[in-house]
């Protein structure tokens, strides 16, 4: 979106391609984007290989003959897998979108870039495919705290329920791929700020857990009531460093549903302070180091301090995934892992095949 702003401010003209459904096993799935230039040249990718090749080809062609948009659906299955290996077996659908409009399309990468920035954030819903000539391909519209502000579909009633439909992503962002039962098609993205990560403590753990979520892109924010272990030397990419009582420390970060507390002070009574703080807030992850007798026994303060038991119902107590961890950065491996399944949706279970399915294509 940054190179797509470039190019509408230098007046050249360019093309944005989307993943916008995939099924099956696929190199890349719904949300990558590929921007392909006016002399061929690109930015971002669609999975590499044969499939990117043919979409980067219709996209130069577009571009020449200054066509419209395009909707096209690939199976990958032998004609893009034999000269790279390509043996997925999944189907991809995707979305050509020269930008015809870049005063619209202007303002809603402009929207889109503020989200990313730490802004509200912000659901792009856009017509991929239609068998209603009057909802041409392309049509967008531009929602934000759940109202349009800004493009229309023509329809009131399609209107709302692609703003009931956004609302479902609007929270963490993601996208979601809507097909209406007569054939209308449309992909909804939502963007939002990257994710907060607050580490209370600045003790071993979150000095490694600090290193894994830097190389993730979590804005991290770090809070410890000793000056010597909330520094620049310890957390040198922190966005803020906060040296303060924990009961206190969290109201100096902007706190949202939107952010992830791992809790991991130096002992019993500050994990108190600092949990009860936490449960406190609208964070959609909170965390708590230690083991199940130390969390039950915080517990009962807590629910002494009147926190509510279906919140503290929420609380991750013990922290992280059971991968067999002990030291510091592989309890952090296990916490960061936990956190990605908690936003992107995951179960935590191993991704191994059956013996039965290996054996039954083993036998083929």
């Amino acid at each position: 979106f940054e190179e797509a702003l470039c190019l509408i401010e230098k007046g050249v003209p360019f093309i944005v391609a989307t993943i916008v459904h995939t099924g099956g096993s696929t190199p890349q799935k719904a949300g990558a984007k590929l921007l392909i230039r006016q002399d061929g040249s690109r930015v971002g990718n669609l999975g590499g290989g044969c499939i990117e090749g043919e979409i980067w080809s219709l996209a130069t062609q577009i571009l020449h003959n200054q066509n419209g948009p395009l909707y096209r659906r690939y199976d990958l299955k032998e004609e893009y897998s034999s000269g790279d290996g390509l043996v997925c077996g999944g189907t991809m659908h995707f979305f050509l979108e020269p930008v015809k409009s870049p005063g619209y399309f202007k303002s809603c990468a402009t929207e889109i870039m503020r989200a990313y920035h730490g802004g509200p954030s912000v659901v792009i819903a856009t017509v991929v495919n239609s068998p209603d000539e009057k909802l041409g391909l392309g049509a967008k519209i531009l929602i934000k705290n759940d109202a349009i502000v800004q493009g229309s579909f023509g329809n009131s009633e399609l209107d709302r329920e692609i703003i009931n439909a956004g609302k479902s992503i609007s929270v963490h962002g993601g996208n979601l791929y809507y097909r209406r039962t007569d054939g209308i098609e449309i992909f909804i993205e939502c963007i939002s700020s990257y994710p907060i990560l607050v580490l209370m403590g600045g003790g071993y753990v979150n000095r490694a857990v600090y290193k894994v979520a830097e190389t993730l892109g979590f804005r991290i924010y770090v809070i410890d009531d000793r000056p010597e272990f909330a520094n620049r030397e310890q957390f040198s990419g922190a966005e803020i460093l906060v040296v303060s009582d924990y009961r206190e420390g969290l109201d100096k970060i902007p706190v949202d549903s939107n952010t992830y507390i791992v809790v991991a002070t130096r002992g019993h009574r500050y994990d108190d302070m600092a949990l009860a703080a936490a449960v406190r807030t609208q964070a959609c992850y909170v965390g708590l180091l230690g083991s199940k007798r130390k969390t039950l026994e915080i517990y009962k303060y807590l629910l002494k301090e009147k926190v509510p038991p279906e919140r503290l119902r929420e609380v991750r107590a013990p922290i992280g995934l059971n991968i067999g961890a002990t030291s510091p950065e592989e309890i952090a491996v296990s916490i960061m892992a936990e956190i990605i399944m908690t936003r992107k949706g995951g179960n935590g279970m191993p991704m191994k095949m059956k013996q039965d399915a290996f054996l039954l294509g083993h036998n083929k």
